[in-house]
């Protein structure tokens, strides 16, 4: 009988429990003494977290970048909209039970147009001297995706930073001993994102925490209008660029299949008169009628010319930067640089590039099938997101890099055996070094695969043995 009792009691408290929810009426969360464990109330572990974060790296961040001035400092306003509206999610989601896919993205629907907003911010002001520093933090940004993944959403942000260190690393090797607020603002950036990934790792290991046991409806913290959208949202797939064709094409021939046999009911009857095997005359012409020809022509002729939208081609010097861009099948353009100039390549095509004395440093983005010779730079020579291009030193540079490239020939010269190669989710990948008095090359591909083992407690890795 103890044990009856006992487990009359354990249901009475149970009952107490859910007539004080019931009492509160989801109106406000539940105390913290009854949060869940990962905190659910509105001084949860979850927002103080956050909060530490937002008023220590990330403000220093922002301090260190609003003094930079600039496009920087611009960008600076929408990144700090997009750290608060994640706050404001994060409020929610210790309040609320985890929602419906469809009530979570009008949750996140600040957050991701602020993401939406930088993203277009660094593709607008791609000629800004600030460039690498709009794309550092436009490759990192995204890391505030991590709210949407489980069971692991710390390594996405891991990955985020070393996106966003890609474009950091050229900003501590352009000002390197010549500008330390620039240095600092980079390690800075590299900061909050390890702020982040540790916030995550201690508090949402395996993803968002949700007020599961105590919270209220996340749908009431979308809005008055939210409950009245979904009806008129039902058209909007099909409008929406991103959906695949395919799947919509299927959609509305299995809607048609479903008419049973009102599938055929739009087709036009053909005469015996029109039947080539009831009239072999027609079989012996190939002219079709006019009626005939009127479905074929004119739509598809309209699409090739919608889908050119050339740009004019670009070659200009504006302060300190030459600007090369949308070049096609040009062979013609030198460059007179100096040491104190950079030059930027973007979106060329079929062209090459001479560029003679010594320069800051040099950057081919997005471009193929194009080729550079110069004689010589300071900084380093970047390839991000090319393909088939070929890079020819004349007399020295330092470093190479390649990122996100398919296919690049790296020239050097006998005074630039020095010259270090670093590579990254890259293929195809030669280095020509000069062989004998007569001009002749000796090529040697870049490795692209790596044999990885653990000793002694610890990582060893090696480049796999390439054939040729």
């Amino acid at each position: 009988m103890s044990n009856l009792e006992s487990l009359v009691q354990r249901l009475e408290k149970v009952a107490v429990r859910l007539e004080g929810a019931a009492s509160r009426g989801g109106s406000a969360p539940a105390p913290a003494q009854a949060a869940p464990a990962g905190g659910a109330a509105d001084d949860s572990a979850s927002v103080s977290g956050y909060d530490e974060l937002l008023s220590g790296p990330f403000a220093d961040f922002l301090a260190k970048g609003r003094a930079l001035g600039g496009d920087l400092a611009t960008q600076l306003d929408i990144v700090e909209r997009a750290f608060h509206a994640q706050r404001e999610f994060i409020v929610v989601a210790s309040k609320a039970k985890q929602p419906s896919q469809d009530v979570l993205m009008k949750l996140l629907h600040n957050t991701s147009s602020a993401l939406a907003e930088v993203q277009s911010f660094r593709e607008s002001n791609r000629r800004s001297n600030q460039f690498n520093h709009l794309s550092a933090v436009s490759e990192g940004i995204p890391c505030l995706g991590w709210v949407t993944i489980a069971p692991k959403p710390a390594p996405y942000v891991r990955e985020m930073k070393d996106a966003a260190q890609f474009y950091t690393n050229r900003v501590l090797m352009e000002f390197k001993d010549k500008d330390q607020s620039q240095v600092d603002w980079a390690k800075s950036w590299v900061a909050v994102l390890d702020g982040l990934y540790d916030y995550i790792k201690d508090i949402h290991t395996t993803g968002l925490v949700w007020n599961n046991r105590d919270g209220v409806d996340a749908s009431t913290f979308v809005g008055t209008a939210a409950p009245a959208a979904p009806k008129p949202a039902a058209p909007k797939p099909a409008a929406v660029p991103s959906k695949s064709e395919g799947s919509d094409t299927r959609a509305s021939l299995f809607a048609a299949l479903n008419k049973g046999g009102g599938v055929t009911a739009g087709l036009k009857k053909v005469e015996k008169s029109q039947m080539t095997h009831k009239n072999p005359a027609l079989r012996a012409t190939s002219v079709v009628s006019a009626s005939a020809a009127k479905p074929t022509a004119a739509k598809p002729a309209a699409k090739p010319a919608a889908a050119v939208q050339k740009k004019d081609p670009v070659f200009e010097l504006v302060g300190k930067k030459w600007t090369v861009e949308y070049q096609v099948d040009n062979h013609d353009i030198v460059i007179e640089g100096n040491i104190k100039q950079s030059v930027y390549i973007y979106k060329c095509e079929k062209t090459t590039i001479k560029i003679s004395g010594k320069v800051n440093s040099i950057t081919l983005d997005n471009c193929k099938k194009v080729g550079v010779v110069f004689d010589s730079a300071v900084g380093v020579f970047d390839v991000v997101n090319c393909k088939s291009v070929q890079v020819q030193v004349v007399e020295k540079v330092p470093t190479v890099s390649i990122d996100k490239t398919d296919g690049c020939q790296v020239y050097l010269s006998a005074t630039s055996l020095d010259t270090e190669i670093v590579s990254a989710k890259s293929s195809e990948m030669n280095v020509l070094i000069p062989e004998g008095d007569n001009g002749d090359y000796k090529e040697m591909p870049v490795p692209e695969q790596y044999k990885t083992k653990v000793v002694n407690g610890s990582l060893a890795t090696e480049a796999t043995d390439i054939a040729g």
